[in-house]
């Protein structure tokens, strides 16, 4: 009879383990609520009745706010490629300062929500923005009319790559500092690139014309930094480009460089996305460390997350 019981039993608490382990749990997210009444809100620094559009700082202090808003990313100029920076806290103060004077810029900010939903909003922000660079760095770098440069590749560290917040340059310390010539083989281009940085005398603005007989010594896709007709994919390396002509202006530096670090605090913003100086896979913004009417020692921030670029470079024979 026990040994019946005892079979009953185990019968029983088999069943009920089918039963239980069969059983469909359901999760729920919960309704997909897209952020809603999302406003950007933008105080420019230094705005007075005097001031309409700023102290001439160009910063502006934005933040973000709405229903239901889980994050937001912002571009700031939906004139230029798109870059989405990831705001902390739904919020940044930004320095405008591709271009001096008075100027409109489009920030576009993508509010996410519950299970990937999301909310697109624009503002038009004016700001005004002042500076006046050394003329010392002006006629340097463009002999007040036009002066071409290229790669230095007769020195060590005429290229390198490290850290961006290592605000180190020793070259020892670098990730990768290039020995003389490095790049002759593997990429020539690198090396027959000009670069032409000229003052229009009648209007005081700057512009930058790039020729590269041989392409353009780049990363492909979006580390190419939007350079027109590098393929979406491929190895570093010297890609046909039609060259290029853009504005830019020199602007206080907003590197992460520290403020006792050699440099001349200026940096060179390029306009748009068709030139570059150097290496194709950067961004926009160089900031001069150096420059005398022979040498010119930048450092700017790389297309790949947290790299920084250095370049060396010197007058085109």
């Amino acid at each position: 009879m026990k040994t019946n019981i005892k079979y009953i039993f185990g019968v029983f608490f088999l069943l009920l383990f089918a039963v239980t382990s069969c059983t469909e749990e359901n999760y729920s997210l919960g309704d997909l609520k897209a952020p809603t009444n999302v406003v950007i809100n933008a105080e420019i620094v230094g705005k007075s009745a005097a001031n309409p559009n700023g102290d001439g700082s160009g910063k502006v202090k934005i933040t973000v706010t709405g229903d239901n808003i889980l994050g937001s990313k912002i571009d700031f100029d939906a004139n230029t490629d798109v870059d989405w920076v990831v705001l902390t806290n739904n919020s940044v103060t930004k320095t405008f300062d591709v271009a001096t004077g008075t100027n409109n810029y489009r920030v576009t900010v993508l509010a996410s929500g519950i299970g990937g939903t999301s909310t697109n909003v624009t503002k038009d922000i004016t700001v005004r923005y002042d500076y006046t660079p050394d003329p010392a760095i002006v006629t340097n770098l463009t002999n007040n009319t036009s002066k071409t440069w290229i790669v230095d590749k007769s020195v060590f560290a005429h290229f390198g790559v490290d850290d961006w917040f290592r605000n180190d340059l020793n070259p020892a310390v670098w990730y990768y500092p290039a020995p003389i010539d490095a790049k002759i083989t593997e990429a020539p281009c690198f090396y027959t690139a000009k670069f032409t940085f000229a003052k229009v005398a009648a209007s005081g603005t700057f512009t930058l014309t790039v020729d590269t007989p041989d392409g353009a010594f780049t990363k492909t896709g979006a580390l190419a930094g939007g350079l027109p007709g590098i393929p979406a994919s491929g190895a570093e390396g010297c890609y046909p480009y039609a060259g290029g002509t853009s504005g830019f202006v020199l602007a206080a530096s907003s590197s992460a460089i520290p403020a006792n670090a050699p440099s001349t605090k200026v940096s060179i913003n390029l306009s748009g996305i068709n030139t570059f100086i150097g290496f194709g896979a950067t961004q926009k913004s160089y900031e001069i460390l150096a420059i005398t009417p022979t040498y010119m020692f930048l450092r700017v921030r790389g297309t790949e997350t947290d790299l920084v670029w250095y370049l060396k470079l010197k007058p085109a024979p």
